[in-house]
């Protein structure tokens, strides 16, 4: 296992992970870095290992072998309750938002998770517990002008269109304030206007300094935002890179780009 990049400021380093279910070796000793700022994304065939893999890193998984640090820290196998007060936030391939709260009242429950209070002043609506339901408000509120979609604060998720819920899903994790966002699929569903706002988006994210780490299907959105690109095939890494070379690779070609390598640059 090799991680191919010089590690110097690195925020996330995977190293050497591999888990099996049963018989079947899911992934093999994948390894790769992220900076901060940096916008990493990770493709592959379906059934390559990409979800999975999200999964050891984001601790829902814990790693047969291997290891994953955050800003040198060991991190493997750890929760995502203890990730997510270290600085890790994950959206999902399926949208995680409650349907009848309103738009402000999602991107609260985001912000609330960096409000924590003692229980007995929340239960009794002491003055303490007050102020931080407003600054989480506030949060929320500047929170949803970040990804545009301050005019709908008051309105009812489940009413917004698909392209809309995936940004409200990114408010939502950018209110635990991340050093680093994992994006499941955030372009999956979406029209050709949602992904280029998404796109957008996830530009501005990565430009504050907040790493990325993406898994998309959408080739033409990897080869314009990305980076850095790192390539699964049935479990294991067959070639990182940045857009051109990763575009250019005849592994890629054969494992997953095929004509799309030449679409998304022509």
């Amino acid at each position: 296992m090799s991680l191919d990049r010089d590690q110097r400021d690195t925020l996330l380093s995977v190293e050497g992970l591999s888990i099996g279910f049963g018989g079947l070796k899911a992934v093999q000793d994948v390894g790769f870095c992220v900076r901060p700022g940096e916008i990493v994304s990770m493709i592959g065939p379906n059934g390559a290992g990409k979800t999975t893999l999200f999964n050891m890193i984001s601790g829902i998984y814990r790693p047969g072998a291997g290891r994953v640090a955050l800003n040198g820290r060991d991190i493997t196998g750890m929760p995502p309750y203890l990730l997510a007060r270290l600085g890790m936030s994950r959206t999902f391939q399926n949208l995680q938002i409650f349907q009848s709260m309103s738009v402000l009242e999602n991107a609260i429950v985001g912000y609330h998770l960096q409000e924590r209070g003692p229980v007995l002043a929340d239960m009794f609506g002491l003055p303490s517990s007050r102020r931080r339901a407003r600054r989480a408000e506030e949060g929320a509120r500047q929170l949803l002008a970040r990804v545009g979609l301050e005019s709908a604060a008051a309105c009812e998720a489940g009413s917004l269109s698909y392209g809309s819920l995936k940004r409200l899903e990114i408010a939502r994790a950018l209110g635990l304030s991340p050093r680093i966002l994992l994006l499941d699929e955030p372009a999956a569903g979406c029209n050709a206007v949602e992904t280029e706002e998404i796109d957008r988006l996830i530009a501005e994210v990565a430009s504050s300094g907040v790493a990325i780490l993406l898994v998309e299907h959408d080739m033409k959105m990897v080869m314009r935002i990305s980076n850095h690109i790192v390539v699964l095939d049935h479990g294991k890494k067959i070639a990182e890179g940045d857009p051109a070379t990763v575009s250019r690779n005849p592994a890629v070609i054969a494992a997953y780009l095929g004509v799309e390598a030449d679409r998304a640059h022509g």
